[in-house]
């Protein structure tokens, strides 16, 4: 049995392939190392390089396990990660996409990780090419801390620890899911790993709704289950789209909105057009440092060249208890 399976699923992926695989081979991890690869129908020079790159490391001591199928149609990048995780004996699995590029010290520094840490999710920081390509999301990701990396999984960003893709929203749902299991998610805080953006890439093709929803729903069973009142950090587009998207048990629980438009501020009440309820719902829009904690912001992050941040800070409230993020 592997000590560690390097699980890549891939679907047309001779572009990137061999960049990929070259990353397993220089790894400096000293234990049994396999690599499992699942070819998902691929219709151009992958099942060739996958056959040339198994003749290649095999000497070198890696084992390789192989799968697929030749069906005309894809499977789904989930499926395809499923079947690579069913062919593996590794006791503990690296997931690295086909288009991606481990250092060499991946394996080793997050095995190591694992091992302190059993009931964790092992992530680790990244950077990615094109170099310019979602800065905001490398930043945020980068450079969580530890305490955070628990507490920060309710925005659009998703996890918070980088996972090569199991297939949007499967990697948000195998997550949230680790965390509903009292699992813990720990970051190795060096950068050891490529992770590529590009117009084929999975992410691109899940609805945005699909991602809300889970969010929604993720926040109000983790969170809004245990507080009997609280404030919506954003009167706007997004802060009612939230109170909209809750259940009419956590409605009654919202108190009121916050910002810091005065525009917004000035209209004094959201009314919430849309109930059923006669009379229609009325919540108080406050000045945010008027606003009852605990609070949901659904502001986003890094994009006011600090002045949320330091607006938030102005309240000396406790992430976790006294607010969380949602935006």
């Amino acid at each position: 049995m592997a000590d560690v399976s390097v699980v890549v699923p891939v679907y047309n992926g001779e572009k990137w392939l061999c960049e990929c695989l070259e990353s397993v081979q220089q790894q400096t991890f000293s234990g049994h190392l396999q690599l499992s690869v699942y070819d998902d129908g691929s219709t151009d020079g992958t099942s060739n390089l996958i056959r040339k790159w198994r003749q290649r490391l095999e000497p070198l001591g890696i084992e390789v396990v192989t799968g697929g199928h030749t069906d005309t149609q894809p499977r789904g990048v989930g499926h395809s990660k499923n079947m690579a995780v069913s062919q593996s004996t590794g006791d503990f699995l690296c997931f690295l996409d086909a288009d991606d590029v481990m250092h060499c010290d991946r394996v080793s520094s997050q095995m190591e990780a694992a091992k302190a840490h059993p009931n964790a999710i092992i992530g680790s920081c990244f950077h990615r090419t094109p170099a310019d390509s979602t800065r905001r999301f490398t930043r945020w990701a980068n450079s969580l801390s530890s305490d955070q990396l628990p507490l920060q999984v309710f925005t659009s960003h998703g996890p918070t620890v980088i996972m090569p893709t199991w297939g949007v929203p499967e990697d948000l749902i195998f997550f949230y899911r680790h965390l509903e299991l009292g699992g813990d998610v720990v970051r190795v805080d060096r950068d050891l790993l490529t992770y590529r953006y590009h117009p084929q890439a999975t992410t691109f093709s899940v609805h945005e709704d699909t991602i809300w929803n889970l969010r929604v729903e993720f926040l109000q069973k983790q969170v809004l289950s245990h507080w009997s009142k609280f404030t919506i950090w954003n009167a706007g587009k997004q802060g009612r789209k939230l109170f909209r998207s809750l259940t009419p048990e956590n409605q009654k629980k919202v108190c009121g909105f916050c910002d810091v438009d005065a525009k917004k501020i000035s209209k004094g009440v959201y009314i919430y057009e849309e109930s059923k309820e006669r009379p229609k719902p009325r919540l108080p829009i406050m000045h945010f440092s008027t606003a009852i904690p605990p609070l949901i912001i659904c502001v986003k992050q890094d994009l006011t060249s600090g002045s949320f941040e330091e607006n938030l800070a102005s309240l000396k409230l406790v992430e976790g208890t006294d607010y969380v993020h949602f935006n």
